[in-house]
C-alpha cells in the first residue's frame, strides 16, 4: 500500500514526544521506507526572512514572512519546501507528490520566493520524518497513526495548532473521544 500524498495523524499516547499530536504529509512511501514532513509544528523563533538572511539570499521582493516548520527529527539542518503545484524548480528538482502537491529541496525555490515568483502556497521546513522499510506499516498496524487524504486547505490553510484536531474531525473523529490506549475487538 503506497501512502505517498496522504496524511499521518498521530494517535494519543504514541510514546514519542517528537510526534505528539503531529500531522505528517508523506511525500514518499514504498517498500524501501517512507519520508514526510510534519506540517503542524514550528521551529521556535524562526521565520522565513530569518532563514533567508542566514542563507545569504536577498529577499527584497518577499512580502510574506511565514514561520519555518520543524519537518521532523532527521537531518534538521536540511531544508524542504512543500508547495502548491503552481511552481516547479528547473531541471526536475521538484518532486510531484500524489494528490497535487509538490516538494522541492533545492535553494532555487527560496530564490524564486525572494524574487516574488515562487509558489503561492507553501510550508518551509527544516528536517524530515523518516521510516525504514516496513517500519511505518508496522506502526500503522500498531495503532500509532491514522491515515487520511491530504487536503490543501488543511495542509496550507489551517492554523498549526488546529491541524491535528481538524484532521481528526475530517475523519469524523472527535479528538476528546480518542484514548491513549489501544485495543482490538
Amino acid at each position: 500500500m503506497d501512502l505517498s500524498g496522504k496524511l499521518l495523524i498521530a494517535m494519543p499516547g504514541m510514546g514519542d514526544h517528537r510526534f505528539d499530536r503531529s500531522v505528517i504529509l508523506l511525500f514518499s512511501h514504498s517498500s524501501d521506507g517512507a519520508m514526510g514532513l510534519i506540517i503542524n509544528k514550528r521551529v521556535p523563533d524562526l521565520q522565513l526572512h530569518g532563514l533567508m538572511e542566514h542563507l545569504g539570499i536577498a529577499f527584497d521582493r518577499l512580502e510574506r514572512d511565514d514561520p519555518v516548520h520543524s519537518g521532523g527529527p532527521v537531518e534538521r539542518a536540511r531544508g524542504f519546501v512543500l508547495h502548491s503545484r503552481d511552481w516547479a524548480a528547473p531541471d526536475d528538482e521538484t518532486l510531484r507528490v500524489p494528490g497535487g502537491l509538490r516538494m522541492t529541496q533545492s535553494r532555487s525555490v527560496l530564490e524564486a520566493l525572494a524574487r516574488g515568483d515562487g509558489p503561492e502556497q507553501m510550508i518551509v521546513a527544516l528536517g524530515y520524518s523518516g521510516w525504514a522499510a516496513g517500519q511505518l506499516d508496522a506502526e500503522i498496524a500498531g495503532n500509532v497513526w491514522l491515515t487520511a487524504d491530504a487536503d490543501a486547505s488543511v495542509v496550507f490553510g489551517t492554523d498549526c495548532a488546529a491541524k491535528w484536531s481538524t484532521s481528526l474531525r475530517r475523519l469524523g473523529i472527535e479528538p476528546v473521544a480518542l484514548s491513549a490506549t489501544a485495543g482490538r475487538a
